[in-house]
């Protein structure tokens, strides 16, 4: 290991200047290192995601307009259309429209994806999961096949979407 000393004009200090050079090549060897292996560590379960696609809706007469909300206090504010409504009453409400829908096609085993109601709900960003779980949970019990969540559109586009 070589050691330098000071200038030469009588002064024999050693040197306390760090050699960093070794440093860098170790963190650079760990960093290649490290590139390597995680994805090697990195482990999932094979499956295939759904595409992801806008759709412009429908707006039916017979369609269920859900907005949902975080109240004060972590609760949570449903409404139907402009009516705020608890979970019991949104229940027995969408049993209701269900029912309606089966009586006007004429029987159950009329009913089609094109004549069966469905649930369209817009969630508050804000909106605790609680909230959207259960009111999908009630609409689910009710009986909607299709329960949908309205966004935001990309920009430009101007239209509500799916």
């Amino acid at each position: 290991m070589a050691m330098s000393v000071g200038k030469e004009d009588g002064d024999d200090v050693p040197m306390s200047d760090i050699n960093t050079t070794p440093l860098v090549d170790v963190m650079l060897v760990l960093l290649i290192i490290f590139l390597i292996a995680v994805p090697v560590v990195v482990e999932t379960v094979p499956i295939s995601l759904p595409a992801t696609a806008y759709e412009a809706r429908e707006t039916k007469p017979e369609n269920v307009e859900l907005t949902i909300r975080g109240g004060p206090g972590g609760t949570c504010e449903v409404y139907w259309g402009m009516t705020p409504i608890d979970s019991q009453t949104l229940l027995d409400r969408s049993v209701k429209v269900l029912e309606d829908a089966i009586a006007k096609v004429g029987g159950a085993e009329n009913l089609t994806d094109e004549t069966m109601p469905e649930a369209h709900l817009r969630g508050d960003v804000n909106t605790p999961y609680k909230c959207i779980g259960g009111t999908i949970f009630t609409m689910q019990r009710a009986g909607f096949a299709r329960v949908g969540f309205v966004s935001e559109p990309p920009p430009g586009t101007g239209v509500t979407r799916l």
